[in-house]
């Protein structure tokens, strides 16, 4: 988790970065704009709002924060928006990084005008859908100057919903009393780290909320796999249960142990239909199996509840769904499952399908859930169309995940990963490679795996979906994009691993 910063603290920050890791200014200032605009932008689905044509007003002092807002108003201009950029000062006041953002943004076909009289700047304000306050930023101190002041108070009477970079202007970063007008934000999306003055006193009314939406990178994963102590044994990470596989469908199964393994649990066992049990055990050489009461249909039957209960009482965690069937018997069972074990649990595939239309049964859940839906499962889940799952992915996973307090892993293109809190997060691995049946069961297996060794939920889903992407890309520099199958992401995992190792 990323501590919260005064901004004495937030200075030493970027300093150390200049200074230490060589990382120029205007590159520090641009992955802040970088990163508000993309946050801006998932966010506007929540007001119904998207980014071609979308009217933008943003107002601009003339310090680090204007610098922010240059870099955002290139970045939405780029996605479509229609901007009409406000300065309090004139461009020749500029000075240093900010200077070099204006430039940049007039040369990417921005306009700026100054606002002397704050009557001139309302009507833009109001004809705006949004509005990106870039007026003051951590290092203001005191009460805003009058044209500052005044700017504010027409953003705030304005109505329109309100982005504000890294803190809302006039709000003293380091949590002291505002001694004039606050911005009242929708969104403030906070650079580095939040800052104290958004989570102590009127700072978290007046911000809104800080964005929830963030993109993983190595470093949240890396130091949850820690170099192994040499007195360790197979019992030390843990006992994964599948519960997966039916006649014509061992491969999920199968699939889904293998990446288990390799994702470093120490013991597996598939609970499988005992028609598919054999082919499982042949092809699944490093884990156990275990024959289970089977329908007609050779896919598992209610009756084999009692077993899977005995089995998973002496497994740290349960991966269910992967081939399981689509018998209403075996779908009830999955039901039942779902909603008793009292282990964490991955589920994904049929077992996904067996809930929708009856999501009920979590309410009562006696431990952590991970869903792993693909869009269309995410559609039927939510009783709508895939189409509306697309066009509000971030809004759809975030619905869901604080509806019926799961983790929600929405696979895809940058599948997201949504916790019960709505904070979502974007995952940067992965390729259109992936696309290709039975990658769905490696990421179970994955995800499973981990929570097998200990890791909550909160850390897991991220971890395992940010490791399956790695291993996929590194696949896919082996065997091409297109000719990339399940196996090949499971045979990546050590090499993902030590990736990891190596940033870690």
């Amino acid at each position: 988790m990323r501590p919260v910063l005064t901004a004495d603290e937030m200075r030493r920050v970027d300093a150390r970065a200049i200074a230490e890791l060589g990382i120029p200014g205007p590159t520090l200032m641009e992955n802040a704009g970088r990163g508000a605009a993309d946050a801006l932008l998932a966010a506007l689905p929540e007001r119904g709002l998207r980014p071609r044509g979308l009217k933008v007003a943003i107002v601009c002092g003339r310090g680090g924060n204007a610098g922010d807002g240059f870099v955002v108003a290139r970045r939405l201009k780029r996605a479509g928006a229609r901007l009409d950029v406000l300065l309090v000062a004139a461009p020749d006041a500029l000075r240093g990084d900010p200077a070099l953002k204006f430039t940049e943004m007039r040369r990417a076909g921005v306009a700026a005008r100054v606002v002397e009289d704050v009557a001139k700047a309302v009507p833009a304000l109001q004809r705006a859908d949004v509005i990106v306050d870039a007026l003051l930023g951590t290092g203001a101190r005191g009460a805003p100057a009058p044209l500052v002041a005044a700017l504010i108070e027409a953003i705030n009477a304005s109505g329109r919903p309100v982005v504000a970079l890294d803190v809302p202007s006039g709000l003293p970063a380091d949590g002291g009393r505002a001694e004039g007008p606050v911005v009242r934000a929708w969104l403030t999306p906070t650079f580095a780290a939040p800052k104290l003055g958004l989570v102590v006193g009127d700072g978290a009314e007046l911000a809104g909320r800080d964005a929830r939406t963030f993109v993983l990178e190595a470093a949240d994963v890396a130091p949850l796999f820690p170099r192994r102590r040499r007195d360790v044994h197979k019992g030390t990470y843990g006992h994964l249960l599948v519960l997966a596989g039916s006649v014509g469908k061992t491969g999920a199964a199968v699939l889904c142990a293998r990446a288990a393994l390799r994702s470093g649990v120490g013991l597996v066992t598939v609970g499988t239909a005992a028609s598919a049990q054999p082919t499982v055990a042949a092809l699944s050489l490093e884990a156990m199996t275990e024959p289970l009461p089977e329908t007609p249909a050779r896919s598992l039957a209610m009756k084999a509840r009692e077993p899977i209960v005995a089995l998973a009482e002496a497994r740290a965690a349960v991966a269910i769904g992967p081939g399981l069937g689509l018998d209403d018997e075996t779908r009830a069972l999955a039901r039942v499952l779902v909603s008793t074990l009292p282990r964490p649990m991955v589920v994904d595939a049929d077992a996904l399908t067996a809930l929708a239309d009856h999501l009920e049964v979590l309410r009562g859940a006696p431990a952590a859930r991970v869903f792993t839906p693909h869009p269309g499962e995410m559609a039927r889940l939510l009783g709508g169309a895939v189409g509306d799952v697309q066009r509000d992915r971030v809004g759809a996973a975030r619905a869901f995940a604080t509806a019926h307090g799961v983790h929600l892993v929405l696979k895809g293109a940058r599948t997201l990963i949504a916790a019960p809190d709505g904070r979502v997060l974007v995952n940067p691995t992965g390729n259109a490679g992936m696309a290709s049946g039975g990658t769905g069961d490696v990421l179970t297996g994955i995800l499973g795996a981990l929570l097998a060794r200990g890791l909550d939920a909160a850390r897991a889903a991220p971890a395992g979906v940010y490791l399956h992407g790695l291993a996929g890309d590194g696949a896919a520099e082996r065997v091409g994009e297109e000719a990339l199958i399940a196996g090949d992401v499971i045979e990546a995992l050590g090499e993902a691993f030590r990736r990891l190792a190596d940033g870690r």
